[in-house]
């Protein structure tokens, strides 16, 4: 069993309602979630590291088996500084998560305005340097990175490439299939043509979408190839806005194991072990 669907993130009140029944508290959602799907992906550290206990907390209210796959902190990837301990601090803030067998791989997303220079191709070696023993997936936004050289590089260090599906706009990663390292994945963050450039817009909007089945019936032989050559897939759907994301997830579980069969993780239902 290789490939987890689950969607980024999980704490949203407009979910109430859509994925989480009405009066569902906040500080429950986690272990409601964690009944639904076998992976979340954590995109609160970009904005700050938390402290160790706060992961800690997390692993322990989720069962075994449960991933977590944990978004790098923007200092890594967006507001970088040769001279900061941000590498250090992470690795300790996350250290809980690994101690407790849950930690799926880092997620480092660069923005678009991270091109394909000489000083980034650098830049992802001192990324994979301090990452070292650490699952780390890289996913660029700029289309200049589609190149050949590009997934050598990845490969060589070690360093998987994020698959996307996105707006097909100029400029953007295309929907295209690549794997450079043990761990397999994909991100959903819906097409939503108009609103992607628009920086007049809240960023939700960005990612208020819903796929249709038709769309997502386009990945299914795209993560079937994945699978077969990665040690495990992660499979998130980034189009949160209203609980879209957990509807389009459960959709595509329902289209992958079709193909897949048992190698598609679904949560135990039954009684679970969870860590004390």
């Amino acid at each position: 069993m290789t490939v987890y669907i689950g969607t980024a993130g999980f704490s949203y009140k407009d979910w109430i309602g859509t994925f989480y029944p009405q009066g569902t508290a906040q500080r429950s959602m986690l272990e409601y979630y964690s009944k639904e799907f076998p992976v979340v992906e954590v995109n609160s550290t970009y904005y700050a590291i938390p402290r160790p206990e706060v992961m800690h907390a997390m692993a322990r209210r989720v069962p075994r088996g449960f991933q977590f796959t944990i978004k790098a902190n923007r200092e890594m990837t967006h507001e970088i500084d040769p001279s900061s301990d941000v590498f250090e601090r992470f690795k300790r803030a996350i250290r809980p998560v690994i101690d407790h067998g849950k930690l799926g791989c880092v997620l480092a997303q660069f923005p678009w305005a991270f091109k394909n220079t000489r000083e980034n191709n650098d830049y992802l070696k001192v990324l994979a340097s301090n990452l070292k023993g650490v699952n780390t997936v890289v996913e660029f936004r700029n289309s200049q990175w589609e190149t050949d050289q590009t997934f050598e590089l990845l490969g060589e260090l070690s360093l998987g490439y994020c698959c996307v599906d996105e707006p097909r706009l100029r400029g953007l990663v295309s929907p295209r299939v690549a794997v450079t390292g043990s761990v397999g994945y994909v991100r959903f963050h819906g097409r939503n043509y108009e609103t992607w450039w628009d920086k007049e817009r809240e960023s939700w909007e960005r990612y208020n979408y819903l796929y249709s089945e038709e769309e997502l019936s386009e990945w299914v032989p795209k993560v079937e190839e994945i699978e077969k050559k990665a040690d495990r897939v992660y499979v998130i759907f980034n189009n949160h806005y209203k609980g879209q994301a957990p509807t389009n997830a459960r959709m595509f579980e329902k289209m992958l194991e079709s193909v897949l069969g048992e190698r598609v993780v679904r949560t135990d239902t039954g009684e679970r072990e969870l860590f004390e």
